[in-house]
């Protein structure tokens, strides 16, 4: 019996959410594949443009609580592609954006299993760009960072200069610790005043914009029951965003920061 030649890995890029921002190699894919390995962010609607003779195998991910380790997650793309299997692996905005697609192509590569990269809209461009909020600005920002807010030891991550004084933050996976992520701004100099966007469920239907400042942004996540997927974007540059302006909310009801506290 003849060898099986070992089958390609795709990693695939599926964006934000909107299946009007695949690639058109992405969809391509999708539409072609015998079998997608695909995580929880990616969109039902993309999901449907997969084909009658495609099996989907979800490995979704949720904060402190995985369907699948990743270490599992590699070996099953690899044990598939040995297997003469080819693979899409689909995952939500850009694999090698907080997707930890550099993981899986290394084990692939260590298992001699081919392996290509079809890139996607990251969450925070596409996100970015329906809510009208330039990144960068010539007047704003020159420059832009992107951190991911779940990390083990936020305290002791140095994002001391990624914003203010000309400078955009773009923070992956921060709700659930966004009070943290402001006091720890805070703490290393940034103006409670800066304005903050929050964006959530960017392009999809459902897309909510908010913007306050940077010292109510734990408590208005919380007061306005913000969900995942949503981003934190941090610099004046938010302040251009085209969102529900809680400070104009404030005023307009006659209240203080103070007293949306209480």
């Amino acid at each position: 019996m003849a060898d099986i030649a070992p089958a390609t890995v795709h990693l695939v890029g599926a964006g934000p959410g909107d299946p009007e921002l695949l690639t058109i190699k992405a969809v391509r894919l999708i539409r072609d594949a015998r079998l997608i390995v695909h995580d929880g962010l990616v969109s039902d609607d993309i999901l449907a443009l997969a084909g009658p003779q495609t099996e989907l195998v979800s490995v979704a991910k949720q904060r402190s609580r995985h369907s699948m380790p990743q270490e599992a997650i590699n070996a099953l793309l690899v044990r598939f592609a040995l297997a003469g299997e080819p693979v899409v692996r689909l995952k939500g905005g850009d694999p090698f954006i907080f997707g930890r697609g550099g993981e899986e192509v290394d084990a692939c590569r260590a298992a001699g299993v081919p392996v290509e990269v079809v890139p996607g809209i990251s969450a925070a461009i596409g996100a970015a760009a329906q809510a009208q909020l330039p990144l960068t600005h010539r007047e704003a920002s020159s420059a832009v960072s992107f951190v991911a807010g779940q990390c083990k030891g936020l305290t002791d991550q140095d994002w001391s200069g990624l914003a203010g004084k000309g400078r955009t933050l773009v923070i992956y996976m921060g709700v659930a610790t966004a009070a943290d992520i402001a006091d720890k701004l805070m703490a290393d100099g940034v103006s409670p005043a800066i304005p903050v966007a929050v964006l959530e469920n960017g392009t999809r239907a459902d897309m909510r914009s908010l913007r306050t400042l940077l010292a109510d942004l734990g408590d208005m996540v919380a007061r306005e029951e913000v969900k995942s997927p949503a981003l934190i974007v941090v610099g004046d540059v938010a302040a251009h965003a085209l969102a529900r302006d809680v400070l104009a909310d404030w005023a307009a009801k006659g209240e203080s920061i103070s007293e949306m506290r209480s």
